[in-house]
């Protein structure tokens, strides 16, 4: 049993498919299985069931599944954080998140950091989901997740940073344009822009207008909230997004218009790592700097909101 057979089948049941971890690893299918093979000699267990689309594990592979993750993850961050002590501040920051976050909540703090650190090598690796940061939080050598803190995940600590209220953003010429304000009630039988269905905000937001007793519908779903603003702005919908720090208000000379949701319980935001107390320094000072950051934007944004532009 080596350290490669372990690796080698927690991707596997990650993947569900020996043939994707092959091309992943850019080897054989049957290399692949060798691995698993071994395993199971080893272990005198079945470890794989195949099924009809792939491969999941058997009672006994979840367990060493577990087990394997846990400790290649530790293994993974003991040695990231020797080299980081060695390197001084010359090491890496690898982060994983969606498309938009790094314009959102952390531009500031890029700069910022970068400027304390020039020699920090600054790595941004997107994903398309929650629940795909975390997946890749825990199989690569990431050290940290932007995320949307949700319910707790085996093997990865949650912190959150931020709670962004919701708005609706509508065109200037929409009825309810002109409102201060928007109540549930008013957000039923609203045709409403949608994220797709393996977002995390979009799946909280789902929820909290079931709790709130509202049905929707929707004809139209995208990839971020940044493309559900735009066609907003465009006319062509209405769309509930959280208010994101980088954002501007939009004003009276504008087609859009944010309206608050006060009713909508916030979205929190923040960081996913795998351990917090095994983390690197110098992706500690990442996350911290990033946080402050965010921190003077929603304090700027609560200005702004107490303080909206006058609408004649």
């Amino acid at each position: 049993m080596t350290l490669d057979d372990l690796r080698v089948f927690v991707a596997v049941c990650r993947a569900g498919s020996l043939s994707a971890v092959a091309r992943e690893l850019a080897c054989t299918q049957s290399a692949v299985s060798q691995h698993v093979k071994r395993l199971e000699r080893e272990t005198g267990m079945s470890l794989l069931e195949r099924q009809a689309r792939g491969v999941v594990p058997t009672h006994a592979g979840r367990v060493l599944r577990d087990a394997a993750a846990d400790g290649i993850a530790g293994l993974d961050l003991a040695l990231r954080r020797i080299k980081d002590l060695a390197d001084g501040n010359s090491g890496s920051v690898r982060v994983t998140t969606g498309g938009t976050t790094v314009r959102h909540f952390m531009s500031e703090a890029v700069v910022t950091f970068r400027q304390r650190y020039p020699k920090v090598n600054l790595e941004f690796q997107t994903e398309t989901s929650g629940r795909s940061c975390f997946d890749a939080l825990t199989a690569g050598n990431l050290d940290l997740a932007w995320v949307t803190i949700g319910s707790p995940v085996r093997g990865i600590e949650q912190r959150a940073v931020l709670d962004l209220p919701w708005v609706l953003a509508v065109h200037a010429d929409d009825p309810l344009a002109g409102r201060t304000r928007i109540g549930v009630t008013d957000l039923a039988g609203i045709s409403l822009i949608r994220l797709p269905q393996n977002s995390a905000s979009g799946t909280r937001l789902d929820a909290a207008l079931t709790e709130l007793g509202v049905r929707s519908s929707s004809d139209t779903s995208v990839a971020d909230w940044d493309t559900a603003v735009l066609l907003a702005e465009l006319g062509l919908g209405h769309a509930v997004v959280p208010a994101l720090p980088g954002r501007p208000v939009p004003g009276d000379d504008g087609p859009l218009r944010l309206v608050p949701i006060p009713d909508l319980p916030p979205l929190p935001v923040g960081w996913a790592v795998r351990r917090w107390d095994a983390l690197a320094p110098i992706a500690r000072i990442f996350a911290d700097t990033v946080a402050d950051s965010c921190a003077e934007k929603g304090a700027d944004a609560h200005r702004r909101q107490a303080c909206p532009p006058d609408r004649h």
